[in-house]
């Protein structure tokens, strides 16, 4: 992109030298702007939208990994066995039952958290910030090793501890009604990035504001209400959509306790899972893909929803909603 810039004769060639230089400066400044925007173009074309092109065609192919020579045009085909395949609303409803209870808890228990460290009255808040956020940094294999350790039936420290109380120790892991308390407990144990930026948001409010409502006899809960959860709630929305995604995402933790194989009772067989014993188990990566687009078409749907009630709950500077 040039600007050709047309220089009259009656101009001094003084003022006509200095707008040649403020051209080929500007010249120079979207010359480097594109250098520097380059390799982020080249990443998305090469990685994400050339891939998610690539994608959608295979939807209306056979496409097979391990004879990718026989691939052939199919149409509909893999979005009629979609369907008609119960593992999909097994797995969508495996997800969604999963969701209603790890929702609300991804959003309260981090916002509990940063209000507990952002205390006046807190010694020690640095270590325990650090605490709290030092297990989002462990790798996932490494979390789950610990995790399958501690919920162990048998020799599991928890259920040792519930054991000397005199309470039930549960088959954590291997019990269809306590398989999702325990990934909500190791999902919790992670949950310090989502604290650490809620704290972020707390330390951005007005302290003025806190002032002004106990002159008025604001107790701490209307404080709370009317104040802190207003003022935050960009950083509760950031953290709805992030946590919202990866929901419709989850893999790595049940897949690694189980395998993949959805027991005990396909409870743990989320629909990303399902998704990917097709394309690389079954190396089905026509129907794999057509899984990919309906997972990336629910959870579009389900992120414009959430932008469109924003306006309503997300407050910003001036107290002006979205």
């Amino acid at each position: 992109m040039t600007e050709v810039v047309n220089i009259p004769a009656s101009i001094p060639r003084e003022q006509s030298q200095v707008v040649e230089q403020h051209s080929s400066l500007h010249r120079q400044r979207v010359i480097w702007g594109w250098v520097f925007l380059a390799p982020w173009i080249i990443g998305f074309f090469a990685f994400i939208l050339i891939p998610m092109v690539a994608s959608l065609a295979f939807t209306f192919t056979n496409f097979q990994l391990n004879h990718p020579e026989d691939i052939a045009y199919i149409g509909l085909r893999n979005y009629e066995k979609l369907l008609k395949d119960p593992n999909v609303r097994t797995s969508l409803r495996t997800t969604l039952i999963f969701m209603v209870f790890a929702l609300p808890m991804s959003i309260i228990i981090p916002i509990a958290l940063a209000m507990l460290l952002n205390a006046k009255s807190l010694l020690g808040k640095a270590i325990f910030r650090t605490l709290f956020y030092m297990p989002f940094i462990v790798p996932t294999v490494s979390a789950v090793g610990i995790w399958e350790g501690y919920l162990n039936t048998q020799s599991g420290w928890l259920n040792r501890l519930l054991r000397e109380l005199g309470l039930y120790a549960p088959d954590w892991l291997n019990s269809t009604t306590w398989i999702y308390p325990a990934l909500l407990l190791i999902g919790i144990w992670g949950t310090g990035n989502a604290m650490l930026i809620t704290l972020a948001g707390l330390q951005g409010v007005p302290t003025e504001l806190y002032e002004a409502a106990r002159v008025d006899g604001a107790g701490i809960w209307s404080q709370f209400r009317h104040i802190t959860l207003p003022m935050i709630s960009p950083v509760i929305f950031y953290n709805l959509i992030l946590t919202t995604i990866g929901l419709f995402r989850y893999f790595d933790i049940p897949y690694m306790l189980k395998g993949g194989t959805g027991n005990p009772g396909n409870t743990t067989l989320f629909y990303n899972i399902y998704l990917y014993k097709n394309a690389f188990t079954f190396q089905d990566m026509g129907y794999g893909a057509t899984l990919a687009w309906l997972l990336f078409v629910l959870a579009m749907i389900v992120t414009v929803v959430l932008f469109v009630t924003a306006r309503w709950w997300v407050y910003y500077a001036g107290g002006e909603t979205s």
